[in-house]
């Protein structure tokens, strides 16, 4: 087999917008296993490219040839990733690929499909039913991934759904699972995305696509600040949920403040077509607007009252904070004077300092042996 965009530049994909750092890396072995896989399978219609995180599958597919690539990428920060790189390095024509949403219109006669496995088998199953519902009878997937990343249950999943799954050899600790012979009958039965499940304690509604954080149960850091929502900034009529994942903040105040409006936002598509679910599952979808956004790039300066946030604490498999402290710096630009930021965060990360700096006065509301709410006051112009 022909090796996978002879010379193209792997090392000089970059990360941006999305954080950058030493240790943080833009594309990886698995990529390089999936192109040499799939060789020159990429040049038939109907190439699909799921969970490329910063461009490394789409744009060695076009160096190779492949023209009208449909790509799904679950976070805002990786399709403009893959569209500064492809102009960065010339990698790729205007018309090489087109951004899709995760529905049938992504992979519909699909002949053959490069997948990044995501870690959640959900998300996994979500995507290899839309895949074998909707592609080419004879489509061919090739997924893959960091072996630490890997385990059996992804091959069960796929098998659920395809005649022929296959793993080949490993190398540089990578491995690729092909799935041949889709059965459309089985991925409908399968096919049940958004999940919904009522939460016991709280009353709320939540739904969660395959990818969103938590599913439809209530992840320990998000409960514990739901205990204490109510404190939070209670006549205030504009709030956001800053990395909102299923909506669930959002949902709370909008089912406990009638008066107020809150915007959700959040990078990954999963999390945004969650949330509006959750939102309209709870019957506030008229006050809870979901937009997906890098952070909060297209909220105005000191147009909200009260911001939320439960801030991740990793980027991909690495531990990284600088997620945070970028999250931390939007919401000191969006609230408004007197406007608080209510943040629930793991204790030993000790972000109060990183919260004065980027916000203002800082004050502990709770804490428990994991997890520490904060509330923090902006400052007066």
């Amino acid at each position: 087999m022909s090796s996978a965009a002879p010379g193209f530049p792997y090392e000089r994909l970059r990360r941006w917008p999305d954080v950058e750092a030493p240790n943080l890396f833009a594309s990886d072995a698995a990529d390089r296993l999936i192109a040499d896989l799939a060789g020159d399978a990429v040049r038939t219609a109907g190439l699909v490219v799921i969970g490329d995180a910063y461009g490394a599958l789409t744009l060695a597919a076009a160096d190779r040839g492949a023209g009208g690539i449909r790509v799904h990428q679950d976070p805002l920060t990786a399709e403009r990733a893959l569209d500064a790189n492809a102009a960065a390095l010339e990698a790729a024509t205007p018309d090489a690929f087109t951004h899709h949403p995760l529905d049938d219109s992504l992979v519909r006669n699909a002949h053959t499909v490069l997948l990044r496995l995501p870690r959640s088998l959900d998300a996994l199953a979500e995507i290899a039913t839309l895949i074998a519902e909707h592609a080419h009878p004879d489509v061919v997937v090739y997924a893959g991934g960091m072996l630490k990343h890997m385990t059996t249950a992804m091959n069960a999943v796929l098998g659920e759904v395809f005649g022929s799954v296959e793993a080949s050899l490993a190398r540089q600790k990578a491995r690729v699972l092909i799935a041949r012979e889709p059965h459309p009958a089985a991925a409908t039965v399968l096919d049940r995305w958004p999940e919904r499940a009522q939460d016991a304690e709280t009353g709320l509604w939540v739904c969660a696509h395959g990818g969103a954080f938590a599913g439809t149960s209530i992840d320990i850091g998000t409960r514990f600040l739901l205990g204490v929502l109510d404190e939070a900034v209670p006549d205030a009529r504009t709030a956001v949920d800053l990395g909102c994942g299923t909506g669930v903040l959002a949902s709370a105040l909008a089912v406990g403040r009638p008066h107020v409006r809150v915007t959700a936002t959040d990078q990954s598509a999963a999390a945004v077509a969650s949330a509006a679910a959750t939102a309209s599952a709870n019957g506030v979808a008229d006050r809870v607007t979901v937009v997906r956004d890098d952070g909060l790039a297209s909220q105005t300066d000191a147009s909200a009252e009260l911001i939320v946030l439960n801030p991740p604490f990793h980027i991909g498999s690495a531990v990284h904070t600088g997620i945070a402290h970028r999250l931390f710096a939007d919401a000191g630009r969006v609230l408004a004077p007197g406007g608080e930021l209510w943040t629930v965060w793991n204790s030993h990360l000790g972000y109060r300092a990183a919260l004065e700096r980027a916000v203002g006065p800082t004050r502990q509301i709770a804490r428990n042996p994991k997890f520490t709410v904060t509330a923090s006051r902006k400052r007066a112009a």
